[in-house]
């Protein structure tokens, strides 16, 4: 709810995707903005691993040009730079 939020504060607005491979990789959300992509990975866990971005990775692979950076979102306490490409981040989830 909170990206969506974020997105109508945005002019232009952002689009908003979800990806996944025919062998089942994915990644959570896509925002597009212009003709730059960010995939966004969220995951409950209170660690972030190496194994959480997989997806993430795979989405930059195939997208190179437009996409360079992807963020994992996880329950934790620090910001931590898990690939030279992807960075975990804490976010507090209200019940």
């Amino acid at each position: 709810m909170q990206i969506l939020a974020w997105r109508e504060t945005q002019v232009p607005r952002p689009e908003v995707y979800y990806w996944r491979t025919a062998t089942g990789s994915e990644v959570d959300f896509v925002l597009e903005a212009r003709t730059r992509l960010l995939p966004i990975e969220v995951k409950t866990s209170a660690r972030a691993r190496l194994d959480d971005c997989r997806g993430l990775e795979l989405f930059l692979d195939q997208h190179p040009k437009t996409a360079r950076v992807g963020l994992l979102f996880y329950c934790g306490t620090e910001v931590a730079r898990l690939t030279p490409r992807v960075v975990a981040a804490p976010v507090v989830i209200a019940l």
